[in-house]
């Protein structure tokens, strides 16, 4: 199918996901900056002991370290995405890990808290945000049908740099102290530079130059031979030029896209998402300590987080591959739930272990949920809100979770201060986790039933399914270029131009049968001009 060049003041054409080629590469650099945006504010809390024995300051101020790095990775979400829809992913990536090396390494100088604040915490966390959420942004521009299984597989980073990190980090500090493990992290984060670099965007010049000749060639092929044919390019190029003329209105470039807030699934899941995040992160930021508090020796206390990291390794990818599935990638929000429901219940379960053994089951059991919810939060938001304003949502998303951040742990250091029991702060994370949960599953279920209660309306949107997304209308309004005009199926060698011809002709079918509209059942989203089931059909369980 032919695709619309883009005039000036206009975004390009989207880019059919490749699904695989170049993708894999970036997959792997987004595994890497996964594993240190997510790894790293956790694996520092290895140091804690000795940043309170230095500076003469309490458990609760040094978690400010890893709340700090956490709330700049979310809180500067927007104005990452802003940079992004300006420059490109590739440049914000590069500077991004410059930053977050420079702070690790100032942090090694510091001499007191508030230095490492603005350091390890600020320049450090201000730095992985700008490599995380690019990362994030590229790995669903490269993949679509294999998406679940790349954001599995890309958040496996996290458990494998978690269960890296930490035994590295204690090694460090027993050999050069917490300033000669500082300074070595920062060359570490040197790797998202490298990481940056291969985020190459798709081409689309070479994609604008291709869609022109096969509209063309469409035209010939499907068209009687002789003047019709050219009549029939002709009427095309017309065609092409009044939709363009239609669409230049509202195509100019949005640098932060507020409207995806008239989106109800949205906003079902920020608000879960907010809640989540209050008790999510606690039990591995306070695990350590706790462990060591109880008389675990350091070098096993510290392998608890390896625990964690190695059984999450297998839980993330695992569960992109079931979230995949035909019969499950539709119902995907209610599976995130699932996830969270299991991961809060551990929280709670385990609440009252008090030796080794208890701990070691704990973090098995923590290790497999965490990897669900961490596997599938990308996936669902990506299903709700569609790739072309995916890089918008996720900073606005990431905003509001940084206020969650600021409130969690560091709370739960104060509580850990005051009450010395570490028994009240795992039941009061685990309440958190399902509270969201709950909240995500049945507003999910009441928004889809009602959904489906409505009668479908041509200018009505769907409930939650990323309604008037530019991606759906892109796709749409390109399959119906040729749809009208092109009832009989085509006969080419070129394979690009077959696979074109057929997706034209399964439109046009669907027209005839159903009077140009789409049929409204499960796993299928109603659009304003038409039927786009490859990306859109997972967005139905909002």
């Amino acid at each position: 199918m032919g695709r619309p060049d883009p005039e000036e003041g206009q975004l390009p054409a989207p880019v059919k996901p490749p699904d695989g080629g170049w993708g894999w590469i970036v997959l792997l650099g987004c595994f890497v900056i996964t594993g240190f945006s997510y790894a790293f504010p956790k694996a520092v809390s290895v140091y804690f002991k000795e940043l309170m024995k230095d500076f003469h300051v309490g458990y609760s101020d040094t978690a400010w370290i890893s709340s700090i790095m956490l709330a700049m990775l979310y809180g500067t979400g927007p104005v990452c995405s802003i940079m992004v829809n300006q420059f490109g992913c590739r440049p914000v990536m590069l500077i991004g890990g410059l930053l977050a090396s420079a702070g690790m390494i100032l942090a090694s100088f510091t001499t007191n808290i508030i230095e490492l604040y603005l350091t390890a915490g600020v320049l450090t966390g201000l730095g992985m945000a700008l490599n995380f959420q690019p990362s994030l942004i590229m790995l669903g521009t490269y993949f679509d049908k294999r998406r679940p299984l790349a954001n599995g597989l890309a958040a496996a980073g996290s458990p494998v740099f978690l269960s890296s990190l930490s035994p590295l980090g204690q090694v460090l500090l027993e050999k050069f102290g917490w300033r000669g493990g500082f300074l070595i992290m920062g060359g570490l984060l040197l790797n998202c530079c490298t990481c940056g670099a291969v985020m190459r965007p798709l081409d689309m010049g070479m994609k604008r130059k291709m869609g022109k000749a096969q509209d063309k060639y469409e035209a010939k092929e499907m068209l009687p031979i002789g003047g019709k044919s050219e009549e029939g390019i002709s009427t095309t190029d017309g065609t092409k030029k009044g939709k363009k003329a239609k669409k230049k209105p509202k195509k100019g470039k949005k640098l932060l896209d507020f409207s995806i807030f008239s989106n109800r699934g949205f906003i079902i899941y920020t608000i879960s998402k907010f809640i989540l995040v209050l008790g999510l992160f606690v039990p591995p930021i306070l695990l350590v300590n706790y462990a060591k508090d109880t008389g675990v020796p350091d070098t096993e206390a510290a392998f608890l987080l390896s625990i964690i990291g190695f059984i999450d390794i297998f839980a993330r990818p695992a569960c992109g591959m079931v979230a995949g599935l035909k019969w499950v990638r539709p119902h995907v929000a209610y599976l995130f739930s699932f996830s969270m429901l299991f991961n809060g219940l551990t929280d709670i379960c385990s609440a009252r272990a008090s030796n080794y053994t208890g701990l070691v089951i704990f973090c098995v059991f923590f290790g497999i949920s965490y990897g669900m919810v961490g596997a599938l939060q990308f996936e669902v938001l990506m299903a709700i809100v569609g790739s072309q304003k995916f890089s918008s949502a996720i900073g606005l998303v990431l905003l509001i979770e940084a206020f969650a951040v600021l409130i969690g742990p560091p709370s739960a250091g104060r509580l850990v201060d005051a009450l010395k029991n570490y028994e009240v702060i795992f039941y009061l994370a685990g309440s958190e986790v399902v509270l969201s949960a709950l909240f995500l599953g049945v507003a999910s279920y009441c928004c889809l039933n009602r959904g489906k209660k409505e009668p479908p309306a041509e200018n009505n949107p769907p409930v939650g399914g990323g309604s008037d997304t530019e991606e759906a209308e892109s796709d749409v309004q390109e399959a119906e270029e040729h749809s009208s005009d092109n009832h009989q199926p085509a006969h080419s060698t070129d394979n690009a131009v077959v696979v074109a011809n057929e997706e034209a002709n399964h439109v046009a079918e669907e027209q005839r049968g159903e009077g140009g509209g789409c049929p409204a059942g499960d796993g299928e989203v109603l659009a304003r001009d038409g039927c786009n089931a490859d990306q859109m059909v997972e967005r139905d369980s909002f």
